[in-house]
């Protein structure tokens, strides 16, 4: 019996345990997937055939290997996670008596600051005259973006149906299918419903709200490809989504200082995790108080 026949067949059931009973969102469980399947072509690599074979030298040989192909510490923890769920999956289904993930631990993920756009870098990107459908859809995905702390991924989600007391508020379906509120700014709904009014001359077969110009939903890719296309012409070094969300987040901490408010924006399930922005706003004080203070400046 090879490792691909005794280990293929729960994955797949774990696979749609975590989406169907846990209710992970697509994109969680194909990488929670993909990770799945590294470990059994590891496992066939070193010819391990029955459960009983894979003890916690065999999980820790998985992971180093994993660190010799380069792959970046954040995304080995990933998939640390991926074979601890998996491995307790099959213990309290009785496939297993003990998970040999268990003392198995990943290496230190450094860290790292998020990268964040000064209000004058995101000024200087909103800042243009749309010329055309595409660059009036790019201008009303980029305020929303900024406005809201959207994720990428929430941004092409969005349907018409989504906003709330005439465009005032906008529900979300954020990780793990957690549905959030978050208010929009006057920016963003008078873009929104300038892109809104030109949607409505092509024939979507959704109610997305931001479509291509045959009328298909927006992929993530295809949004991170416009933002790039829109720094470049507006004269900043390439953009990638996620810095508009770390970018709402930081200026809203350095103007309310209301980090428990910001988790709730953001759709954080844990404040710890929201408070990275923490680092960002005291590097901010710091450098006001270089400026600012007549004994801190070398």
């Amino acid at each position: 019996m090879s490792s691909d026949y005794f280990v293929s067949k729960d994955v797949k059931l774990y696979i749609d345990y975590i989406s169907e009973v846990k209710n992970l969102s697509i994109n969680t469980s194909s990488s929670y997937n993909r990770d799945l399947q590294k470990l059994i072509k590891y496992l066939q690599l070193i010819n391990i055939t029955n459960y009983s074979d894979i003890s916690d030298d065999v999980c820790s040989g998985w992971i180093g290997n994993l660190y010799s192909l380069d792959i970046n510490p954040r995304s080995i923890q990933r998939h640390l996670s991926s074979g601890k769920g998996f491995f307790r999956f099959l213990k309290k289904n009785h496939r297993i008596d003990a998970s040999p993930f268990e003392l198995v631990k990943a290496p230190k993920t450094p860290s790292y600051l998020p990268e964040v756009l000064s209000p004058e870098s995101v000024e200087q990107l909103l800042n243009f005259k749309p010329d055309g459908p595409l660059e009036l859809r790019d201008l009303a995905i980029v305020e929303l973006m900024y406005s809201s702390g959207l994720r990428v991924s929430e941004t092409a989600g969005v349907d018409l149906d989504h906003f709330e007391e005439e465009m005032s508020f906008l529900r979300i379906l954020g990780k793990g299918s957690k549905t959030r509120l978050v208010p929009l700014g006057r920016y963003a709904i008078n873009a929104i419903k300038n892109w809104v009014y030109e949607r409505s001359k092509y024939s979507g077969e959704s109610g997305a709200l931001f479509i291509n110009l045959k009328g298909s939903r927006l992929t993530v890719r295809s949004i991170q490809l416009r933002l790039k296309r829109l720094a470049t012409k507006q004269g900043l070094p390439p953009i990638h989504p996620h810095m508009l969300r770390h970018s709402f987040a930081t200026h809203m901490l350095e103007s309310s200082g209301d980090l428990r408010t910001i988790q709730e924006l953001l759709g954080h399930s844990s404040l710890s995790t929201t408070q990275i922005y923490t680092k960002l706003d005291y590097q901010h004080l710091v450098k006001i108080y270089d400026k600012a203070h007549p004994r801190a400046k070398k």
